[in-house]
């Protein structure tokens, strides 16, 4: 009896010491910051400049080069790799240097969420605030974002021996790892919050609704991933029709069905414009779903959130893949998920 007294006791002392509203905000900061890591990996990919670092130096990576001889160091690396050798042969050093400043942002980025989200989550841990049952999760999330970087790693390593560009597949990984952690980082977020202002609040659940929407919403990033590892954004800048034609039919004149559907950029591209319209229709039903529930917010940030991704999707074709227009189109993406988180929790909270 004194084992169960002394334990209900602890249990309370640390509901007191708790503070899920704090923790909360924390990790919506956090999401914002992997949105902006987002925007910038874009552009990184849009400049081509996501092969300029050649090595990866996690520490003394923190700072770029502070000297003549470091930027001729570094310019002498990236000359050693394929896509110096048979695309970019002759460029000068001021080039280099702009395409190095994109992809060192990028990583710096990715250093500055890492810290972000590891020192308060210790913090928090000290001070005993983290709720009983969110450690788990919350220190799963800390290896998902270290996970992230190795996998960013990996896929610059396909770009540095025989490709002139990364893997496509790699790419999708890595992007889709980041989309992961912000629809976790929101959900969890929103749980703490509704914790905070009602202490019996239990976690919410997943739906079919919403597992189904995210498997739809799923495929439509996988694709979009792959439009823009292999560039299919410039196959075409018509729309709705491809080079005046509905479907690119003679892709399959040399290439079979499952092979296009991988690695063919006009076959890509035009699933990843008409497979938006499936998502469309699973986002309305979320957001619908969402609103029964209560959650007018999180249905009105749904549609804005798609209706205005698919204006840009449609703004990036006929622009060219102008680099402003494409870099929102992937920011606004990265939106689309959080939304669909938002959406997701709604439906799925406990009464």
């Amino acid at each position: 009896m004194r084992s169960a007294g002394h334990k209900r006791r602890s249990v309370s002392r640390f509901a007191q010491t708790a503070r899920p509203r704090a923790i909360a905000y924390w990790l919506f900061a956090v999401a914002v910051l992997i949105v902006v890591m987002v925007g910038v990996g874009g552009i990184t990919r849009l400049t081509e400049s996501g092969l300029s670092i050649t090595e990866w130096k996690l520490v003394t990576g923190t700072l770029p080069p502070l000297s003549d001889a470091a930027w001729l160091a570094e310019f002498e690396k990236y000359k050693r790799i394929p896509e110096y050798q048979q695309i970019n042969a002759g460029m000068s050093l001021e080039a280099f240097k702009g395409i190095y400043f994109w992809e060192y942002l990028h990583r710096l980025l990715g250093r500055l969420i890492g810290v972000a989200f590891a020192l308060p989550l210790l913090w928090f841990a000290i001070r005993r605030a983290i709720p009983q049952g969110y450690g788990p999760r919350l220190v799963g999330l800390l290896v998902l974002g270290g996970l992230q970087g190795v996998i960013g790693w990996w896929m610059v390593t396909s770009g540095l021996a025989e490709r002139t560009d990364v893997s496509h597949f790699r790419l999708a990984a890595h992007l889709l790892l980041a989309l992961f952690i912000l629809a976790a980082l929101v959900w969890t977020a929103l749980d703490l919050r509704a914790l905070a202002r009602d202490p019996g609040y239990r976690p919410a659940r997943l739906t079919a609704v919403a597992v189904w929407t995210g498997l739809i919403l799923f495929v439509q990033l996988v694709y979009g991933a792959f439009v823009a590892g292999l560039n299919a954004g410039l196959v075409t800048n018509q729309w709705p029709l491809m080079n005046g034609k509905f479907f690119p039919s003679e892709v399959l004149a040399v290439r079979p069905f499952p092979d296009a559907m991988l690695n063919d950029p006009a076959m890509i591209h035009w699933f990843h414009r008409w497979w938006a319209w499936v998502t469309v229709a699973a986002l309305i039903v979320l957001a619908r779903r969402a609103r029964a529930a209560g959650d007018r917010k999180a249905s009105v940030a749904i549609h804005i959130a798609f209706g205005t991704q698919i204006l840009l999707g449609i703004a990036t074709v006929w622009t060219s893949v102008h680099l402003h227009v494409a870099a929102t189109h992937q920011v606004v993406g990265a939106l689309v998920v959080a939304a669909a988180a938002w959406g997701a929790h709604s439906i799925g909270r406990r009464r």
